[in-house]
Protein backbone atom coordinates (compact mmCIF):
# COMPACT_ATOMS: atom_id res chain seq x y z
CA UNK A 1 0.00 0.00 0.00
CA UNK A 2 1.28 3.45 -0.87
CA UNK A 3 0.40 5.08 2.44
CA UNK A 4 2.08 8.37 1.52
CA UNK A 5 -0.17 8.69 -1.52
CA UNK A 6 -3.32 7.85 0.48
CA UNK A 7 -2.51 10.38 3.21
CA UNK A 8 -1.70 13.14 0.71
CA UNK A 9 -4.85 12.44 -1.32
CA UNK A 10 -6.94 12.39 1.90
CA UNK A 11 -5.55 15.72 3.09
CA UNK A 12 -6.22 17.39 -0.26
CA UNK A 13 -9.69 15.86 -0.61
CA UNK A 14 -10.86 16.67 2.94
CA UNK A 15 -9.63 20.27 2.72
CA UNK A 16 -12.05 20.83 -0.17
CA UNK A 17 -14.96 18.51 0.73
CA UNK A 18 -15.24 18.15 4.52
CA UNK A 19 -16.16 20.89 6.95
CA UNK A 20 -18.86 22.86 8.62
CA UNK A 21 -19.18 25.72 6.13
CA UNK A 22 -22.02 25.64 3.61
CA UNK A 23 -19.70 25.15 0.64
CA UNK A 24 -18.49 21.70 1.67
CA UNK A 25 -20.67 18.72 0.78
CA UNK A 26 -19.64 16.60 3.79
CA UNK A 27 -19.70 17.26 7.50
CA UNK A 28 -17.38 14.34 8.31
CA UNK A 29 -15.48 11.50 6.67
CA UNK A 30 -13.81 8.35 7.90
CA UNK A 31 -11.38 6.09 6.05
CA UNK A 32 -11.14 2.54 7.40
CA UNK A 33 -8.56 -0.04 6.36
CA UNK A 34 -10.71 -2.91 5.15
CA UNK A 35 -9.94 -6.12 3.34
CA UNK A 36 -12.93 -8.49 3.27
CA UNK A 37 -10.64 -11.35 2.27
CA UNK A 38 -8.24 -10.93 5.20
CA UNK A 39 -8.39 -13.36 8.14
CA UNK A 40 -10.98 -12.31 10.71
CA UNK A 41 -8.30 -11.91 13.36
CA UNK A 42 -6.93 -8.89 11.48
CA UNK A 43 -8.78 -5.85 12.79
CA UNK A 44 -9.86 -3.02 10.58
CA UNK A 45 -8.39 0.24 11.80
CA UNK A 46 -9.12 3.89 11.31
CA UNK A 47 -6.72 5.11 8.64
CA UNK A 48 -7.95 8.73 8.56
CA UNK A 49 -10.82 10.77 9.94
CA UNK A 50 -12.02 14.34 9.60
CA UNK A 51 -14.92 16.03 11.39
CA UNK A 52 -15.59 12.99 13.58
CA UNK A 53 -13.85 11.27 16.48
CA UNK A 54 -14.62 7.63 15.83
CA UNK A 55 -13.39 5.09 18.35
CA UNK A 56 -12.02 1.64 17.45
CA UNK A 57 -14.86 -0.29 19.12
CA UNK A 58 -17.45 1.70 17.17
CA UNK A 59 -15.54 1.13 13.93
CA UNK A 60 -15.22 -2.58 14.72
CA UNK A 61 -18.99 -2.86 15.18
CA UNK A 62 -19.57 -1.00 11.91
CA UNK A 63 -17.14 -3.28 10.03
CA UNK A 64 -18.93 -6.31 11.49
CA UNK A 65 -22.20 -4.86 10.15
CA UNK A 66 -20.65 -4.57 6.67
CA UNK A 67 -19.19 -8.09 6.82
CA UNK A 68 -22.54 -9.62 7.83
CA UNK A 69 -23.97 -8.15 4.61
CA UNK A 70 -27.50 -7.88 5.99
CA UNK A 71 -27.73 -4.27 4.95
CA UNK A 72 -31.52 -4.07 4.62
CA UNK A 73 -32.33 -5.99 7.79
CA UNK A 74 -30.05 -4.30 10.33
CA UNK A 75 -29.12 -0.77 11.42
CA UNK A 76 -25.68 0.62 12.17
CA UNK A 77 -24.27 3.40 14.33
CA UNK A 78 -21.68 6.00 13.47
CA UNK A 79 -21.02 8.73 16.02
CA UNK A 80 -24.22 9.75 17.79
CA UNK A 81 -26.56 8.58 15.01
CA UNK A 82 -28.17 5.30 14.14
CA UNK A 83 -28.64 4.71 10.40
CA UNK A 84 -30.86 2.58 8.19
CA UNK A 85 -29.72 1.60 4.69
CA UNK A 86 -31.86 3.19 1.99
CA UNK A 87 -30.13 2.02 -1.18
CA UNK A 88 -27.46 -0.46 -2.21
CA UNK A 89 -25.27 -0.06 -5.29
CA UNK A 90 -22.40 -2.02 -6.80
CA UNK A 91 -19.63 -0.67 -4.57
CA UNK A 92 -21.47 1.54 -2.10
CA UNK A 93 -24.58 1.92 -0.02
CA UNK A 94 -26.47 4.92 1.29
CA UNK A 95 -28.22 5.40 4.60
CA UNK A 96 -30.35 7.93 6.49
CA UNK A 97 -30.22 8.70 10.17
CA UNK A 98 -33.05 7.43 12.34
CA UNK A 99 -32.04 9.54 15.32
CA UNK A 100 -31.34 12.98 13.87
CA UNK A 101 -32.88 16.14 15.26
CA UNK A 102 -32.12 18.13 12.10
CA UNK A 103 -35.20 19.04 10.05
CA UNK A 104 -33.59 18.16 6.69
CA UNK A 105 -32.10 14.97 8.09
CA UNK A 106 -28.64 13.43 7.95
CA UNK A 107 -27.21 10.82 5.67
CA UNK A 108 -24.24 8.56 5.10
CA UNK A 109 -22.58 7.15 2.02
CA UNK A 110 -20.32 4.14 2.48
CA UNK A 111 -18.10 3.24 -0.46
CA UNK A 112 -15.81 0.21 -0.62
CA UNK A 113 -12.54 0.29 -2.53
CA UNK A 114 -10.12 -2.63 -2.74
CA UNK A 115 -8.43 -1.66 0.54
CA UNK A 116 -10.73 0.82 2.33
CA UNK A 117 -14.22 1.67 3.46
CA UNK A 118 -14.94 5.36 2.99
CA UNK A 119 -17.69 6.65 5.28
CA UNK A 120 -19.01 10.08 4.29
CA UNK A 121 -21.53 11.90 6.48
CA UNK A 122 -23.66 14.81 5.32
CA UNK A 123 -26.53 17.01 6.46
CA UNK A 124 -29.61 17.43 4.29
CA UNK A 125 -31.74 15.57 1.83
CA UNK A 126 -31.67 14.87 -1.92
CA UNK A 127 -29.52 17.77 -3.14
CA UNK A 128 -27.05 17.30 -0.29
CA UNK A 129 -26.90 13.57 -1.00
CA UNK A 130 -26.06 14.24 -4.64
CA UNK A 131 -23.21 16.62 -3.71
CA UNK A 132 -21.95 14.11 -1.14
CA UNK A 133 -21.95 11.29 -3.71
CA UNK A 134 -19.93 13.39 -6.15
CA UNK A 135 -17.35 14.08 -3.43
CA UNK A 136 -17.15 10.39 -2.47
CA UNK A 137 -16.80 9.34 -6.11
CA UNK A 138 -13.93 11.78 -6.59
CA UNK A 139 -11.94 10.34 -3.70
CA UNK A 140 -12.68 6.74 -4.68
CA UNK A 141 -11.55 7.54 -8.22
CA UNK A 142 -8.24 8.88 -6.87
CA UNK A 143 -7.70 5.71 -4.83
CA UNK A 144 -8.76 3.57 -7.78
CA UNK A 145 -6.03 5.08 -9.91
CA UNK A 146 -3.58 3.42 -7.52
CA UNK A 147 -5.76 0.30 -7.00
CA UNK A 148 -6.22 1.04 -3.30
Amino acid sequence: MEWGFVHKAWEKWTSINVGSSTGEPLKAALLINYDPNAPSRLLSIIAEQEGINAVPTEVSQFVDFVKRNKLHSENFTIGPNQYVVTSIHENCFCARSLTTSKPAGEGAIIMQTSAFLLVALYDGSIGAASRAMVAVDQFAWQLGRRNL
